[in-house]
């Protein structure tokens, strides 16, 4: 019974998607005028307005589309209407195209609202109908529905969709699944991604539910490379107040920790979340990181074989006059950048020292004598976790070249 409601469900949004794809295409200048009602996209939507009575008439929600079908099947007949080849058939024929453009945008607004209401239903059932124990079949049509939550989201902000989020609960109840740590991680990891989504979709709504919540406590205790990837942009959308929120709950240990991860791909983000709590993180949140060894593990990864540094990147220097004069000033500025960037995605933990330094430098989060204190505690902490004076010395001038305004 309840496989059989799903796929009622689908077949429902696969026809509104068609209906509201043939309502995009009446707003098309691209093609003909319709002077015919037998279009195909007017043919379709003309035989939802014959069954309004029935389908639309029930519903509140709906009823500001049965007008507006209504409307369109008026000004089709009108259109059929308007014969002959004279300037005034001619400007009643544009007018008249004209307004069934107008109406088909109306109409293909109210069909997106019919989906999303029906898609954001189905989420919610099947969050709050989830069972660790259920088939595999409902685990990938969760994260199907989580996936498709995302894609609408990500089409930017739109306050009726807004409204229908909030009202609907779907933050709690994404918030209830992430934070079961029976529920698998694959789950578990999809619905960060889409409390992630709706964060960037409207941060001033939803950031203090993430406050308020363990969200961040489950990103961490998930400890995946896709997690720790949220748990970095939830950080650059929140900014210092996220930075202080992971430092008071004491969290910044574990982060710490993960740079010493047997998975690369976990130092990797790690990496990004340090810097970016660099970035954004008050006095109390970098003195965690310290204390915690982190400048060592950053001299320890920049000494492994995916290290190095990045003062002769590329060795964009050997021909620097021959590029030059080929290109002039920006076409050097865009290939050192270039070369870079190529660097670093072969070597991620290049330099890692000075590119935190570098954070601490121009980020929002120290007072200037704060930034100046912790750059000769960083100096010191090289020289001591170094091996080699030739180690200490390249890693002492990148921070200080590095860090400089």
């Amino acid at each position: 019974m309840e496989e059989t409601e799903k796929e009622e469900n689908q077949q429902v949004l696969r026809v509104l998607e068609l209906l509201k794809q043939a309502s995009h295409d009446l707003q098309s200048n691209s093609g003909p005028p319709p002077t015919e009602s037998n279009s195909s996209a007017i043919k379709a939507l003309l035989e939802l307005e014959t069954e309004s009575d029935t389908i639309l008439s029930s519903d509140p929600n709906l009823s500001q589309l049965s007008h507006h079908l209504s409307s369109l099947k008026a000004l089709v007949e009108t259109l059929q209407k308007t014969r002959g080849h004279g300037l005034r058939s001619f400007l009643r024929r544009r007018a008249s195209t004209h307004e069934i453009a107008r109406v088909a945008g109306s109409i293909e607004s109210e069909l997106q609202a019919w989906i999303d209401r029906e898609s954001l239903e189905n989420l919610v059932k099947s969050l709050q109908g989830y069972s660790p124990s259920s088939s595999n079949s409902g685990e990938d049509e969760l994260i199907r529905l989580l996936t498709q939550l995302g894609n609408r989201i990500s089409q930017g902000f739109n306050r009726e969709l807004q409204d229908l989020v909030l009202k609907s609960r779907v933050f709690s109840e994404l918030e209830k699944i992430l934070c079961k740590p029976d529920c698998p991680n694959k789950l578990r990891e999809h619905c960060a991604f889409a409390i992630d989504s709706l964060i960037r979709f409207n941060k001033d709504v939803f950031v203090g539910q993430v406050w308020m919540g363990p969200t961040i406590y489950a990103l961490i205790s998930i400890g995946s490379s896709s997690s720790l990837k949220v748990l970095c942009s939830l950080i650059k959308s929140i900014k210092s107040p996220l930075a202080d929120e992971i430092e008071s709950n004491r969290e910044i240990p574990k982060i710490i920790a993960f740079l010493s991860s047997t998975e690369l791909e976990i130092k990797i983000v790690a990496i990004d979340c340090v810097l970016e709590i660099g970035y954004f993180g008050r006095k109390e949140a970098i003195e965690a990181m310290i204390t915690e060894g982190l400048i060592e593990k950053l001299v320890e990864l920049q000494r492994s074989e995916l290290g190095g540094d990045l003062i002769d990147v590329g060795r964009w220097e050997e021909n620097r006059e021959e590029r030059a004069n080929i290109g002039g000033e920006e076409t050097e500025r865009k290939w050192r950048k270039e070369s870079r960037e190529n660097y670093l995605q072969r070597h991620p933990f290049a330099s890692c020292v000075a590119r935190f330094a570098v954070q601490l430098e121009v980020g929002e989060g120290l007072r200037q004598r704060e930034k100046r204190a912790f750059k000769q505690e960083i100096l010191r902490r090289v020289r001591e976790a170094s091996v080699s004076d030739a180690e200490a010395a390249t890693i002492v001038a990148e921070v200080l070249w590095g860090s400089s305004p």
